[in-house]
């Protein structure tokens, strides 16, 4: 995860570098913009992922065997407990989110809750609280921030090339806006990849955080293939309703998916079910 936002990064200090150069610009502007928006986002994480999901908090009154749940596996986790939320759709999904440990709620589907056991809904919690501890959302908010800002280098500069009078750095150059129209397209394919690459290992840093944090890495693995399989049987509608999460479900909910790992933000389930299987022999646990 490292190594691949080191490279977004350089991706995007290139691109600025050659826009300043076309452009003959200052960054401080679209920085403090960008800074403002990227901000709002990391501060009201939790509540605008809730609002979007549609999803309600409930008291331990409302549902006490959750709450004990989230309870123990935090003891287990050493972690602070999150809020809790319940989203209201046949789909079997959770989800978490928030920008610390301290502000963090956890979310599972009302599908969930009725299609699996508790120990697979223990697994599925384990690693939503994982992507808690590894403060997932600070990561996500620091890779779209770099993509925040080149976007709007990009409309900034196609607006001043094309109608700012300077449609050509000299006689013989191409058009301004034609040079950074090149460069974003370039810029965002890569930076496209990149950033599901980094998602892609959010997944797997989660799922083994989920193992250790149980003690049964089967659990997870027979809740992955539960929510895979119980996943075909939901009707399309339900799905659209929910697709908008999917960047933060455990399992997307997709009506088609990229025939491509590389454009995919979650892995194939085929590899994390290797993977699960491979830590399971490491902490000598059964692999079915």
């Amino acid at each position: 995860m490292l190594l691949t936002s080191g490279l977004l990064g350089l991706v995007y200090v290139v691109f600025a570098i050659v826009l300043f150069q076309v452009l003959n610009v200052g960054l401080a502007p679209m920085l403090v913009i960008v800074i403002g928006i990227a901000l709002f986002q990391y501060y009201t994480s939790d509540k605008l992922a809730l609002a979007a999901a549609g999803a309600k908090v409930v008291s331990r009154e409302d549902a006490p065997q959750l709450h004990d749940m989230v309870e123990r596996l935090c003891g287990m986790a050493d972690l602070p407990k999150p809020k809790i939320a319940i989203m209201d759709t046949p789909v079997p999904n959770a989800f978490a989110t928030g920008r610390s440990p301290k502000h963090a709620a956890v979310c599972v589907t009302s599908g969930l809750w009725e299609r699996l056991e508790p120990k697979e809904v223990e697994g599925v919690l384990a690693h939503e609280l994982s992507h808690i501890a590894n403060r997932d959302v600070l990561v996500m908010t620091v890779a779209s921030f770099f993509a925040m800002l080149a976007a709007m280098l990009t409309r900034f500069g196609l607006y001043a090339g094309m109608w700012g009078g300077g449609n050509r750095r000299d006689n013989n150059g191409p058009p301004v806006w034609l040079i950074i129209f090149a460069v974003s397209i370039l810029v965002y394919a890569i930076s496209f990849v990149l950033i599901r690459t980094i998602s892609r290992y959010r997944e797997y840093a989660a799922d083994r955080g989920s193992a250790l944090i149980t003690g049964a890495p089967e659990y997870l693995m027979s809740a992955l293939q539960k929510i895979s399989s119980q996943m075909t049987l939901i009707p399309n509608r339900d799905l659209r309703q929910v697709e908008g999460m999917n960047a933060f479900f455990i399992i997307p909910a997709k009506v088609k998916s990229f025939s491509s790992e590389l454009f995919m933000d979650h892995p194939p389930i085929e590899k994390r079910l290797a993977a699960l299987a491979e830590i399971a022999r490491e902490m000598g646990r059964p692999v079915a």
